[in-house]
């Protein structure tokens, strides 16, 4: 499995790309290709041109969940879609993968709007569509993980504004967060978005998932962003028990988080640009 970085907060040293506080990953798994979160804007677009990646032939679009820095770019790979469609440039027919709640309406005051752009009604005109709160295998190898168990008490309790439906108004525990797994030689690498479950429940329930204990490399957004000092204490002693090849931590994981974890394990540079093989 190839992955590389389209959207980050920075992008990697020396490398001429754009960023913003947003994530997106490309992923080839054999013949299958997959893009994961499309980011804010049109940036992961761009990026994809520069690294010569032809983001018209995918098979899957994966979304970890609904919040604007995930999914607003969305309303720019449907605009590519369909002027490829119009000129007649061949492009595939993808399937969106995510969570039942990925396109419910979030509302954080006093910010307003918070979750997709793009209702799951309006996407069905353009692509398929494969909402599901279980585990779903996109290849032999890589898995969308559904809706993650929640074991660990100190990770994964706060709601982030509410959501709000035709019915009802409610505080937003963002059930919608998910994640891949990928089955490496060396272990399961943890793609993430921005954890909002928990990055400890998230691996422990892909290692359930994939009936694998070993974890070669976690990459992606740890949602530790001033966390508590409980969190952060049991976080560092969670990761240092994987004893992990490598760690990834980018997006929503702060300076001070990076630091702790750095000290339980090998932490590498993440920005726009990074490219990394699993075998």
């Amino acid at each position: 499995m190839e992955l590389s970085v389209l959207v980050d907060n920075n992008t990697f040293i020396d490398r001429y790309f754009l960023a913003e506080p947003g994530l997106s990953f490309f992923i080839q798994e054999g013949k299958k290709r997959v893009l994961f979160d499309t980011g804010y804007s049109d940036i992961f677009i761009r990026n994809a041109e520069k690294m010569m990646t032809n983001l018209r032939n995918l098979d899957y679009i994966v979304f970890s969940h609904g919040h604007v820095d995930h999914t607003w770019g969305m309303t720019h790979l449907l605009r590519m879609y369909m002027e490829a469609r119009t000129e007649g440039i061949t492009c595939t027919q993808p399937t969106i993968i995510g969570h039942p709640s990925v396109f419910e309406s979030k509302i954080l005051e006093p910010v307003g709007e918070i979750g997709s752009i793009l209702s799951e009604e309006k996407l069905n005109k353009h692509f398929n569509i494969h909402l599901s709160k279980k585990p779903v295998w996109l290849t032999d190898k890589l898995v969308f993980l559904g809706e993650i168990e929640r074991n660990f008490t100190f990770e994964g309790q706060t709601s982030i504004g509410k959501i709000v439906t035709d019915d009802n108004e409610y505080d937003d525990f963002v059930r919608d967060d998910s994640a891949l797994a990928y089955k490496s030689s060396e272990g399961l690498v943890i793609i993430v978005g921005c954890a909002h479950a928990g990055i400890c429940n998230i691996i422990e329930y892909a290692k359930k998932v994939c009936n694998e204990e070993r974890v070669a490399d976690v990459i992606g957004g740890f949602h530790l962003l001033n966390p508590s000092q409980e969190q952060l204490t049991k976080t560092v002693a969670y990761i240092e028990k994987l004893d992990l090849s490598t760690l990834h931590a980018c997006h929503c994981t702060d300076f001070r988080s990076k630091v702790a974890l750095s000290t339980v394990a090998n932490i590498k540079e993440v920005g726009v640009g990074l490219k990394r093989n699993y075998t």
